[in-house]
């Protein structure tokens, strides 16, 4: 192929060439996968854009890539990722985030995302660690603490994470998202916000896992009620689904390999082994499942949990929504980590 193309032409041009090639080439095979996700879900402002939700922007999806872009270096994405973010979500009267912006109106909900709020302090602080940048390392510190000074509350079911500082905590109990406890994130924050209470939360949710088990196969809800006994939240579909399957994607990232956190989620991936198709969801009422086919990247992280760290995770896909693409390039970042690459 190059022979053909570089034949005929002049030495300059064949050098121009040859550069246009290397430019559009990927630093490395894995980064073809951000450039994918950065090409279909960002666009030239920074704002990421949630093809599943009719266009729509949350602080989730700008967590996401801001992560995405310092773990593939990519410092300009990184860059134009923060200033859209702080200019259109960071417009509360704290340094937490509104959830969603829409295309047109602007922010329609000034409450925020617990979890979006620790993965855009701990891409900052990631950032400003890997780039020598203060200021990110400022803004990580001075966002954890006011997680910590808003979100987080002591219960006799210990320290809890509220997801947002509106609706979520009444006399009837509080209610919890288990798959807002990032793990990893609570790992590396006592970095940017040195405090005991990093450490106490990600052990409050080690254990709201450990008996926070619901139908055929023990598996948490997307939404908990944390009242004197513990049930699936009322409001939201009792499910394990959507939101709750990142639990175990978290778990694996910080290295809790304890057998029994992750057994739920095996025995249920598990048991479709060999199927026409692997369920999105199920109902921890009856145990019934979704009857369409889960999104690759659901299956990327039941294949992860089968398979090991060995694992070969399909490529993110322009076809894919960005929800999909989202949680395939979030495995794909963890495993790298864990590998030590």
């Amino acid at each position: 192929m190059f022979v053909r193309l570089f034949a005929g032409r002049g030495k300059a041009a064949r050098l121009l060439l040859f550069a246009a090639l290397l430019l559009s080439i990927p630093a490395h095979a894995a980064d073809s996968d951000w450039h994918v996700f950065r090409k279909v879900f960002i666009d030239a402002e920074g704002r990421v854009v949630d093809s599943g939700q009719d266009g729509i922007s949350h602080s989730e999806g700008q967590g996401f890539a801001m992560l995405f872009a310092t773990h593939y270096g990519d410092r300009p994405a990184f860059d134009s990722l923060w200033r859209w973010t702080q200019r259109h979500l960071q417009v509360r009267e704290d340094k937490l985030f509104a959830w969603r912006w829409h295309p047109g109106q602007g922010v329609t909900d000034r409450n925020n995302a617990a979890d979006a709020d620790l993965l855009i302090a701990w891409s900052l602080l990631r950032a400003g660690e890997k780039w020598g940048v203060p200021a990110y390392l400022e803004e990580a510190g001075a966002i954890a603490r006011d997680i910590r000074a808003r979100l987080l509350r002591r219960t006799t079911h210990g320290l809890i994470l509220l997801p947002g500082t509106e609706g979520f905590d009444s006399a009837d109990g509080a209610k919890v998202n288990p798959s807002y406890w990032v793990f990893p994130a609570l790992r590396e924050l006592h970095r940017a916000d040195p405090s005991g209470e990093w450490p106490e939360l990600a052990g409050s949710g080690i254990a709201l896992l450990q008996y926070a088990r619901f139908g055929r196969w023990g598996l948490p809800p997307d939404w908990l009620q944390l009242a004197e006994k513990v049930v699936p939240a009322s409001g939201f579909p009792e499910r394990f689904g959507y939101d709750a399957v990142r639990i175990p994607l978290y778990l694996l990232w910080s290295r809790q390999e304890s057998q029994a956190l992750l057994q739920p989620y095996r025995a249920f991936w598990s048991y479709f082994a060999g199927a026409r198709f692997l369920p999105a969801w199920t109902n921890l009422r009856d145990d019934s499942v979704d009857s369409h086919d889960a999104l690759p990247g659901i299956k990327g992280i039941a294949q992860w949990l089968a398979e090991g760290d060995a694992v070969r995770l399909p490529a993110v896909d322009p076809s894919h929504h960005y929800y999909s693409a989202a949680l395939l390039l979030l495995c794909k970042m963890a495993i790298a980590e864990r590998r030590g690459s």
